[in-house]
């Protein structure tokens, strides 16, 4: 995931070096009838106002770099990599960095009448979000992980980021409608978790246990493993393994390293338990997914 956030800590070092405010960019990576797709690079700080906007269409957005709030009519809670900023059609919403500069999104955007119809296609009455984000889900996994690879990849068509914002549509809407709101959490506790989240996303294959994270977090390792997971929606194990998972996956996709450097070097001890976590996330083996990946980046499936 090193590519994907290197973009962001250049945007971040070109702030500091100019002074300038934080701002919003946003590069079309495709569109088409109805959809578009951007990859949008945020390089708000604590020192800068939270700032409103309104979708101007259905949105999906995943967050594959960097962490911040966000707050609608529904609530407020914090958004990390692997997880997805849901958007109603005219909804407005707050994003603020309290606790960390700058994110990194790739925002998937639909027409009314296009959502519709992915909508009645997945089985769901309401193309209305009842909530705005969707935690890092393990059902997931597999489609983050082809988002972030076709974001560092120079080789993905029009034709795969449509095929991506359908599938991401159809796998996003009926777990929505399933989303209750979770539990809010104080601002201190806001602020120890983003520590955390952003130690863990320097370099996820780093050797951090339970007790490491509690002790950067400052909390007891009980206090720390509940607030982690209200905030999340996850463990910090499932959410280190997932970081690492991601990583290897996009390496997978767009390189030629042998399965058993990428197993070291994403933090995994030995090829075997890689490859049991891997086929456990993703389906099917390491080397099965770099095949159908990297097809899949030509387009030739």
């Amino acid at each position: 995931m090193a590519k994907i956030a290197v973009e962001l800590e250049h945007a971040l070092a070109r702030r500091a070096k100019d002074g300038s405010p934080g701002a919003l960019t946003a590069r079309m990576l495709a569109q088409g009838d109805g959809w578009t797709v951007e990859d949008v690079v945020c390089t708000s700080g604590p020192r800068d106002r939270p700032y409103e906007e309104r979708h101007v269409c259905y949105r999906i957005a995943v967050v594959v770099a960097g962490s911040f709030q966000c707050q609608t009519e529904f609530g407020r809670a914090l958004m990390t990599p692997g997880s997805l900023l849901l958007g109603n059609f005219g909804q407005c919403f707050e994003c603020g960095h309290e606790h960390g500069s700058g994110d990194r999104c790739v925002s998937f955007g639909y027409s009314p009448g296009l959502f519709e119809g992915l909508a009645q296609s997945a089985g769901v009455r309401s193309i209305d979000f009842r909530y705005f984000r969707l935690p890092l889900l393990g059902e997931l996994a597999s489609l983050v992980a082809h988002v972030c690879t076709g974001l560092v990849s120079p080789n993905l068509n029009a034709a795969r980021w449509e095929e991506l914002s359908i599938q991401l549509a159809g796998q996003a809407l009926p777990r929505a409608a399933e989303t209750s709101r979770p539990e809010t959490a104080p601002p201190s506790s806001v602020a120890r978790v983003s520590r955390v989240i952003r130690l863990i996303d320097r370099d996820p294959s780093a050797q951090l246990s339970l007790r490491d994270l509690a002790r950067e977090a400052r909390l007891s390792v009980y206090h720390f493993l509940r607030v982690f997971e209200r905030l999340t929606g996850v463990t910090p194990h499932q959410y280190l393994r997932r970081a690492r998972l991601r990583n290897a996956a996009v390496r997978l996709a767009t390189g030629r390293e042998r399965v058993l450097d990428i197993a070291l070097d994403c933090g995994f001890g030995d090829v075997t338990r890689f490859n049991h976590a891997f086929r456990a996330e993703f389906g099917m083996s390491p080397r099965h997914y770099r095949s159908y990946a990297s097809r899949a980046i030509r387009f030739d499936l």
